[in-house]
């Protein structure tokens, strides 16, 4: 049997949930909260087997009070399910433990899904958020292209970053400039950068400067 903690602060939607949860769910108890305060409150007299959480509370905010629930209660399922779309605050929640994200304009098939998959232990990623996610691994791995670079090329690149002219680098490693300036060259192609300016803040992003 399912134990579930509502925590939204419109009646008419909690109203509107739980009437999809009774229609094929079989559920132990609804436990309904409008506020964090609330919800909170009502942890620390029952367990449950999973919270539905809205982002938009009256006294703080479901971001904050979905991280203080998974630092209070870690091994407690939380769905996230708001008016907000995937893209706004999926990818944050995620971060901050829930096991799932859904909007408000999810079907009611779709909700009981979400709920049957993460009280059995799983994650509830919808296509939309799984396109997100992977965006996100995308720009993550662009940002480690620095990963590819040799250590020649890395020490170079350390230089330009320090403000080196190609002629210094090349006396400091007993090179030609045209091979400074070659590898200067292949060091822009594989970070796929433009110039030395976009290698300077690249370098600070990543936080590479002094690392050779």
């Amino acid at each position: 049997m399912i134990k579930i903690l509502l925590v939204d602060d419109h009646p008419i939607v909690r109203e509107g949930i739980i009437k999809i949860l009774h229609r094929q769910m079989g559920l132990d108890s609804v436990a309904e909260a409008e506020t964090s305060k609330e919800a909170m409150a009502l942890l620390k007299k029952s367990v449950f087997s999973i919270v539905i959480l809205d982002i938009s509370l009256p006294d703080k905010s479901g971001l904050l009070t979905l991280d203080q629930i998974k630092q209070c209660y870690p091994a407690l399922p939380v769905l996230i399910l708001s008016m907000y779309p995937e893209e706004e605050y999926a990818i944050q929640s995620l971060k901050l433990g829930a096991s799932g994200y859904l909007t408000k304009k999810a079907l009611p098939e779709e909700l009981l899904k979400a709920i049957d998959k993460i009280v059995s232990g799983g994650k509830y990623i919808t296509e939309i958020l799984a396109e997100n996610l992977a965006n996100v691994l995308d720009k993550r791995s662009e940002k480690l292209h620095f990963k590819c670079l040799t250590k020649r090329e890395f020490h170079v690149m350390d230089m330009i970053v320090a403000g080196k002219t190609p002629r210094e680098i090349a006396g400091i490693l007993t090179l030609s400039v045209r091979t400074i300036n070659t590898y200067r060259i292949n060091i822009l192609h594989k970070l796929k950068l433009r110039g030395n300016a976009e290698l300077v803040r690249y370098a600070i992003e990543n936080n590479l400067l002094g690392k050779y």
